[in-house]
């Protein structure tokens, strides 16, 4: 009885973890580029379109950062070139989810060091989080992509969710404040709020559109 039981509640976790990627592994045919974190391949005469597993890359209306994330999958994943998917999960939209490999170059790992896509931190199930975190802290440390404004650019997830989360996506040639606050130094919400719009996007620590939540 209590191995029954046992062996349904894995079952349920394995049910509910679309994002967990399992050790498949299988060569494809890049046929297109979605964007930054999504491709379609042939794979085995089916075609299979891949959402990048353990990483999010700059929405396309994030200008230039979704732009600039799209050429450099183009560039690590070109059209007609083979790569080798690992994983085999669904998520809610039918996409595959997968790492994606050319040659012995893990090209998820790749745009994250390169700056042009966030670890997507809640969905790194299956991925090697030391990999992951360590290439974006270089990413970060070196100012690349979507660390070369102060904290980051806005978040992908947070884009997505809309609302006063878009008010402050920081334009790429803007005047970027190079003076970094502590919210125990502003001394209220409301100027900490004005203070992200303005893009000191590291005062809003858990990425949910409000700054300094301690100031309320």
């Amino acid at each position: 009885m209590k191995q029954s039981a046992y062996t349904a509640g894995i079952g349920l976790i394995l049910a509910l973890c679309t994002w967990c990627i399992p050790a498949q592994a299988g060569p494809a045919t890049v046929l297109s580029i979605g964007d930054g974190d999504t491709l379609t391949v042939s794979d085995g005469g089916r075609k299979v379109t891949v959402r990048l597993a353990c990483i999010d890359a700059p929405e396309s209306a994030q200008t230039p950062f979704g732009g600039k994330a799209r050429a450099t999958l183009q560039a690590l994943a070109p059209i007609g070139t083979t790569v080798t998917i690992q994983g085999s999960k669904k998520d809610r939209y039918g996409r595959t989810i997968a790492e994606i490999f050319r040659g012995s170059t893990n090209v998820n790992l790749d745009l994250v060091r390169r700056g042009d896509a966030f670890v997507y931190h809640q969905y790194l199930a299956g991925c090697d989080r030391n990999a992951y975190l360590g290439a974006e802290m270089q990413a970060e440390g070196a100012r690349l992509g979507v660390w070369s404004v102060p904290g980051g650019v806005v978040r992908p997830w947070v884009w997505r969710r809309g609302g006063t989360a878009r008010q402050y996506s920081v334009p790429y040639s803007s005047g970027i404040p190079t003076v970094r606050y502590r919210c125990r130094d502003i001394g209220s919400w409301a100027k900490a709020q004005d203070l992200l719009k303005q893009g000191h996007m590291y005062l809003d620590k858990d990425d949910d559109g409000e700054a300094c939540e301690n100031l309320r």
